[in-house]
């Protein structure tokens, strides 16, 4: 456990809080059409299509590098695994958001990825999203739905999680290095995030 105070982050890291959130049952969800020429579908991802939209979706502006580090070996045995789904929503022929549910743990599934790109930020496609997500994890046999999310990602994402039935848990604090440092993720992603 740190002590209360300041604890120095060395050059070239990021520290985050992370929140974790649960949900142990199916909440009531509110049924919301999908804005008029954005269309929903389950995608059988190739490398490219998946380093793209994971891109657009959360690493120019969030710093989402997780997916990023991965080599294309480790990548691919993701997207295979049968236990784990991909879904987007569509608008003009672009896939412009991206859902992604692990269920490789029994009895559990992980909202591993979830976000949409700024076309679709504000249309009410996010929360047409996160009821197919609740739909869709909870038409499988668990017994809990899972997700985290950090300080560097969207302000309103814990709120969001919150209002759609999920539950803060835990805390942590992750440090890692900075991905714009790393060549991992460009040095003008995410500006609003200092690079030390």
């Amino acid at each position: 456990m740190l002590a209360d105070g300041f604890h120095d982050v060395a050059e070239g890291k990021l520290a985050m809080v992370v929140t974790h959130l649960e949900m142990h049952a199916k909440p009531d969800v509110t049924p919301m059409s999908l804005p008029q020429g954005v269309a929903f579908r389950k995608v059988s991802p190739t490398l490219e299509w998946y380093r793209d939209v994971f891109m657009r979706v959360g690493s120019l502006e969030w710093l989402w590098f997780g997916r990023m580090v991965l080599d294309d070996a480790a990548l691919t045995e993701i997207l295979n695994d049968p236990k784990v789904a991909f879904y987007t929503l569509s608008r003009d022929g672009q896939d412009e958001a991206l859902l992604e549910l692990d269920f490789r743990q029994d009895a559990e599934c992980e909202l591993a990825y979830f976000g949409l790109t700024p076309k679709l930020i504000g249309s009410g496609s996010g929360r047409f999203l996160m009821n197919q997500a609740i739909d869709l994890a909870w038409s499988n046999d668990i017994e809990r739905f899972h997700v985290h999310t950090c300080t560097i990602d969207s302000p309103q994402a814990v709120n969001f999680y919150i209002r759609s039935g999920f539950t803060p848990y835990r805390r942590q604090v992750e440090v890692a290095d900075d991905p714009r440092v790393t060549g991992v993720l460009p040095r003008e992603a995410a500006a609003w995030i200092p690079i030390i």
